[in-house]
């Protein structure tokens, strides 16, 4: 609502007579005027509250008005000021300007003055309150921003940060709709859960498992997976949604992660029995790949962004029949990763809801990290790749099968040119 409040002005003038003319002036004009009659009496009724706006004569007896508005301007809040000169010395009004006064006015003894003036605090008025509330608006979006970013903090914490970028940048709508795509799914679960937990108090079990719970998060963050859902103990998250990298790159990334969090969990496990705990919790994994149904499923109202299809059970049965500190990994993960990864081929596991056993590799550990150790050679350029694993394969035979490919490619009609 508009301000219907008369606008109070001080008038500092040291002409008494003139000061109480052009105050008639004004209050015909509906403003309500007090007087001063000096600088530093007319900064004294500033400094006391009230004052709407200030018309101030440059020519005084104690200090100039240049003086007196530089005062003004240095108080908290200071009311607009419009500047009066008997001069039209352009100088002046200059520098009154620089110094912070709303707009300025020739002095005349006449009615168009009192008219000019009027006019001009008006006006002063009129600027100063659409700036102040302007000001106040800003300050109310910037309280309503700090209070949307600190409530989409809390919500970030129930939304995978992938889906919840998505959302927040509109890359992602929130509606009730799936596709079918590819993906790397990773299912974890803790070693006799239930019979290490039997031995702990409430409030351990909920540190326990919440520390130990952070760290893979932070673990499955930094290789980008997206986590779906904690159930319990257990984690289910994949790779390939709402950002995926390729079908290769994702399967690598996922079991990457999957090898980082079985080492972190040995470092854990360390820590847990530090801390006198007998049996501390081990690790097993599953990782499968296929395509799936991802999306938002649920109702109007609430929903659930998820993935379903047997390739997230294929997950969930290699992760049960990993063992204690357990990588298994199907087929096609394997078939993506395999010169990526050390695993060995496991016997067909027979799953419920799969007509087929499931055929699965055991991961035993990361070509890279035995090239580092020096017990594996690996080499690769275009066209080119040699990988012999140390632990794995016999020596003799390893310089005979290299000698024999060495043989036939001199002996090849490969222009080396």
């Amino acid at each position: 609502m508009p301000d219907t409040k008369p606008v109070r002005v001080l008038y500092i003038e040291d002409d008494e007579g003139l000061a109480h003319l052009v105050k008639k002036g004004l209050e015909r004009r509906g403003l309500l005027v007090d007087i001063a009659n000096r600088g530093q009496l007319g900064l004294e009724r500033v400094t006391a509250g009230g004052i709407d706006v200030v018309a101030l004569d440059h020519y005084m007896a104690d200090q100039d008005g240049l003086t007196t508005l530089e005062a003004i301007q240095k108080l908290a809040d200071p009311p607009p000021v419009v500047y009066v000169t008997g001069t039209d010395d352009s100088r002046i009004a200059v520098a009154a300007l620089k110094l912070g006064a709303a707009d300025y006015v020739i002095k005349e003894v006449q009615e168009d003055f009192i008219a000019q003036l009027s006019a001009a605090l008006n006006s002063a008025r009129r600027m100063q309150s659409m700036r102040q509330a302007r000001e106040a608006a800003e300050l109310e979006v910037r309280r309503k921003n700090q209070e949307l970013e600190a409530l989409s903090k809390k919500l970030s914490k129930y939304l995978a940060s992938q889906v919840y970028d998505s959302i927040f940048t509109g890359e992602q709508s929130v509606e009730l709709a799936s596709s079918r795509k590819k993906l790397t799914v990773f299912f974890s679960d803790l070693v006799d859960f239930t019979g290490t937990t039997e031995h702990l108090e409430s409030e351990e079990l909920t540190n326990l498992l919440n520390h130990y719970l952070t760290e893979m998060a932070k673990i499955a963050n930094a290789y980008g997976a997206t986590i779906d859902k904690y159930i319990g103990d257990a984690v289910l998250a994949f790779f390939g949604d709402p950002e995926s990298r390729g079908y290769q790159e994702d399967a690598s990334a996922c079991v990457h992660m999957a090898v980082a969090m079985q080492r972190r969990m040995e470092e854990l496990r360390d820590e847990w029995r530090a801390f006198g705990i007998e049996r501390p919790f081990a690790l097993r994994i599953g990782i499968n790949t296929g395509f799936c149904t991802v999306g938002n499923f649920g109702s109007e109202d609430r929903m659930d962004y998820t993935i379903i299809g047997n390739v997230v059970n294929g997950a969930s049965r290699l992760q049960v029949s990993a063992g204690s500190g357990g990588i298994l990994i199907g087929h096609e993960t394997y078939a993506l990763v395999k010169d990526e990864v050390i695993a060995e081929e496991r016997p067909a596991i027979t799953a419920k809801g799969f007509a087929e056993p499931v055929r699965c590799y055991q991961v035993r550990g990361l070509y890279e990290d035995q090239v580092q150790e020096g017990s594996a050679i690996r080499e690769e350029s275009d066209g080119f790749r040699l990988l012999i694993d140390m632990e794995r394969a016999e020596r003799s035979d390893a310089i005979a099968k290299l000698e024999a490919a060495l043989t036939r490619l001199k002996a090849s009609s490969w222009d080396l040119n």
